[in-house]
């Protein structure tokens, strides 16, 4: 599947800033709309380490109604959360009715780092693609809308990335020993990412694949996949769509 996608694309710096304020005030609308509703979503990033999860993340809650939504950067389990089924720390990090649950990297780490640092058995990886999939269907048929993120980019593009943040005195600390553990073994990593996409793409769950060589097509592309679910989702229930809204003056923000 990655190797049909085309890496290549771009989006030019004057259609990025031409397009992106409208998508900007509607996506905040749209959160707007989606709690009126009560519709709650579940937005799911994962992607290579440096295509860019963290500044697209922090780009999309710029423009989000802060009261609406949650953001949880994953990290591996800690000691208590060993102790309790794996999918737990999960379940307590869904949004309310209404609510927005952003994740920077997610419950895919079991069928990835997990894998392929071999730091859980086989059988329970394996294992997993099931219950991924079990759960979000659970979700999704109590209401949530499921989006997800897959942010790709080459391993060339990923080792220049790196070289590029170790230059700079400033950001050098974003690339640490495991980053270039894991840019060695990319192959690997492209088979487990693979076989994540192929065994969890679903009706209610659909993966988006997102060409992230180029920061304003990234941007672009997941603002506007996330607007046209809302909507889609909106429609699709009897609800309202917001009307849209004027531009709005420098230095003044609305509200919810």
């Amino acid at each position: 599947m990655l190797e049909k996608i085309d890496l290549s694309k771009k989006l030019s710096k004057k259609q990025f800033e031409a397009e992106m304020p409208a998508l900007e005030r509607r996506l905040y609308d749209l959160e707007k709309a989606c709690w009126d509703a009560g519709i709650p979503s579940v937005i799911v990033f994962e992607g290579w380490d440096a295509a860019g999860k963290g500044s697209t993340v922090n780009h999309l809650t710029q423009h989000l109604e802060p009261r609406g939504f949650r953001l949880y950067p994953i990290r591996g389990p800690r000691t208590m959360e060993q102790h309790l089924p794996w999918l737990w720390r999960f379940w307590v990090k869904l949004p309310n009715y209404g609510q927005m649950a952003i994740f920077d990297r997610s419950w895919y780490g079991r069928v990835l780092v997990e894998r392929v640092e071999k730091l859980v058995a086989p059988k329970l990886w394996k294992r997993a693609y099931q219950d991924i999939v079990d759960f979000e269907h659970t979700i999704a048929d109590d209401g949530y809308v499921i989006m997800k993120f897959f942010l790709h980019i080459s391993k060339k593009e990923q080792g220049r990335r790196f070289r590029r943040l170790e230059r700079d005195p400033l950001e050098s600390w974003h690339v640490q020993k495991e980053d270039w553990k894991h840019h060695k073994h990319y192959e690997e990593y492209l088979e487990a990412i693979e076989a994540m996409l192929e065994r969890t793409q679903t009706e209610w769950g659909p993966w988006t694949v997102v060409e992230a060589t180029d920061r304003c097509w990234t941007r672009h592309k997941v603002f506007s996949t996330i607007v046209a679910r809302l909507e889609r989702t909106l429609v699709e229930r009897g609800k309202p769509l917001p009307q849209a809204q004027p531009e709005a003056k420098p230095g003044r923000r609305r509200h919810a």
